[in-house]
């Protein structure tokens, strides 16, 4: 209900009432530090799991956990709570909250993508290499155990067959001429099929996905626009109605991540300095990283210097892990228990680390402006 009605409902409103095209090449930034944020933490990830030497089959779940964050459900929590705080750089809170809620409506829909592209496929290499790896696993049947299509039906021992007269009792093994005359795909064709297996693009359109869509073509085309937003639109119903379903978003997402948590108390055991590793990337080394790129990103004038944008561009890099890895890990059965207690640790851990980010990001943007 929530995945399907909730947060799309809701990302559709805020980017339709605030994208236009001048404000969309503004944000072009965005995808690109959402990006970065996935490659240093993969980088920092290969490092932990250089250095913890963990089973193979948890190597996808802590390059997932380091890289992925939680871009959209906790902004949408974060950010008003933000824009209502007495003395914050934004501006007024209802323009804040308007602003806010887009941007972070457009970092759900982002960080959707690279998940489900990214970690998706981490997770599933990973699980299908344990696999592999695994006693249990399947031999394949060597040469010397596959029987030919031109061995005799009956024993000549059994039943004194002279060996001679074999080959009357053999199979023949004939091959049709219209089967021979058959073409093998194309190595384009395939190369097309793989690629879409591999990006599995029912995933990455989600619903969510879906929305940011609609909202941007409804907020870029000015036609649209005109008929849908603002309070003399002849179609400003549609808007209203789905401002309201997306209104039960936020209490809906704080529900759901506390069951989800829940499920770390009933985990198994893993490794501490795994955990530890996780924490000291996702609450440390990648803010850190983060405000040289912001800084650097701001001195070649890469992005404009709206204290509220550069806020969501600096939280993203402190954010705990996405929730949707531990449903990568149920896909394909691989570290459920162990993603359950990361997920809990980091998010026990989240709640402290985020008040000390965001207080000091508050302060390092106004220094900023």
């Amino acid at each position: 209900m929530e995945n399907i009605y909730f947060c799309p409902a809701l990302i559709g409103t805020n980017l339709a009432q605030t994208i236009t095209y001048d404000s969309m090449i503004k944000l072009w930034f965005m995808p690109v530090n959402i990006l970065i944020t996935f490659i240093v933490g993969s980088v920092l990830g290969w490092i932990l799991i250089q250095l913890a030497r963990p089973p193979p089959h948890l190597r996808g779940l802590i390059l997932g956990c380091c890289a992925a964050g939680n871009l959209g459900n906790l902004l949408l929590i974060i950010i008003p709570a933000v824009c209502k705080e007495k003395g914050s750089p934004f501006g007024a809170p209802d323009v804040c909250h308007t602003y806010g809620m887009a941007y972070a409506s457009l970092s759900l829909a982002i960080g959707a993508i690279y998940l489900w592209s990214y970690v998706y496929n981490v997770v599933r290499i990973s699980s299908k290499r344990s696999t592999q790896d695994s006693p249990q696993s399947l031999e394949e049947p060597s040469e010397s155990n596959q029987v030919s299509c031109t061995e005799p039906l009956l024993s000549s021992k059994e039943y004194g067959i002279v060996e001679d007269n074999t080959d009357q009792y053999a199979l023949p093994c004939t091959i049709s001429q219209q089967d021979s005359k058959i073409e093998p795909p194309s190595k384009s064709k395939n190369c097309i099929v793989r690629m879409c297996q591999m990006l599995n693009l029912k995933t990455i359109f989600a619903p969510s996905t879906t929305g940011a869509i609609v909202g941007f073509t409804i907020g870029v085309i000015p036609q649209i626009r005109k008929l849908m937003i603002g309070d003399d639109a002849p179609l400003r119903v549609i808007q209203d109605t789905t401002y309201l379903l997306g209104d039960g978003a936020i209490p809906a997402l704080t529900l759901i991540i506390g069951g989800n948590l829940l499920k770390g108390l009933r985990g198994s055991g893993i490794q501490k300095s795994i955990v530890v590793g996780i924490i000291f990337v996702r609450y440390m080394f990648l803010p850190l990283t983060g405000i040289l790129i912001i800084k650097g990103a701001l001195k070649f004038g890469l992005v404009h210097s709206d204290p509220l944008y550069l806020f969501v561009l600096l939280i993203q890099y402190t954010l705990p892990p996405a929730m949707n890895i531990g449903t990568i890990t149920q896909l394909f059965g691989a570290g459920e228990n162990e993603c359950s207690v990361i997920m809990l640790w980091t998010y026990v851990f989240a709640s402290v680390s985020l008040t000390l980010w965001s207080a000091f990001f508050m302060w390092f943007v106004a220094r900023q402006v």
